[in-house]
Formats: structure tokens, C-alpha cells, sequence
């Protein structure tokens, strides 16, 4: 087992932890900007995971870096177009309220 594995599995559940109660105590009228803002996070996930794709080590750990780039990216564009989805739900239409 590498070493520091069992720190980084405990930092592993103690984030999916904490991402789900968050997500399950929010208001619906907040998900949209927790949306916008989590979008905006995963863009820093995105770099980190071309950094350790990048870095030179076994094939293993370069395959791992690019399913992360990959799945990194693929929930970014898709957070941005549900969030632009959201966000002209919210627009009026082409007529003026009186």
C-alpha cells in the first residue's frame, strides 16, 4: 500500500461527505450560484489533473490524470450549459410587464 493512501481515503469520504451535506442543505433558490461557483471550482480540478497527468510516473498514473481531465471537463461544460439553461428560465419574456 502507498504510503500516505489511508490519509489521502480519509480526506477521499471526508469530502464526499461534506460535498453532499452541503448540496442536501441548500435552498433550491441558491442551487443555480452553488452551481455557477462549483463550475468554477472544477475548472481548478481540471488544471490539477493536467498537472498529474503531466507529471512523468507509471503508465497508471497517467492514465488516472487523463480520466480526470476528462471527467473534470465533461462535468465542467455540462455544469456551465445546465447553469445557462437555469439562468434563461429566469429571463423575461420578449414582452414588458406593465
Amino acid at each position: 500500500m502507498p504510503e500516505g493512501f489511508v490519509s489521502n481515503l480519509y480526506v477521499f469520504v471526508l469530502a464526499g461527505f461534506l460535498g453532499f451535506e452541503v448540496i442536501r442543505r441548500v435552498s433550491p433558490l441558491l442551487h443555480t450560484p452553488l452551481m455557477a461557483l462549483t463550475n468554477a471550482l472544477d475548472a481548478i480540478v481540471v488544471v490539477a489533473a493536467i498537472i498529474i497527468a503531466g507529471r512523468e510516473g507509471t503508465v497508471l498514473t497517467e492514465i488516472l490524470g487523463a480520466i480526470a481531465v476528462a471527467a473534470a471537463f465533461s462535468n465542467m461544460v455540462g455544469g456551465f450549459l445546465i447553469t445557462d439553461r437555469m439562468l434563461r428560465m429566469f429571463k423575461l419574456s420578449g414582452r414588458k410587464k406593465q
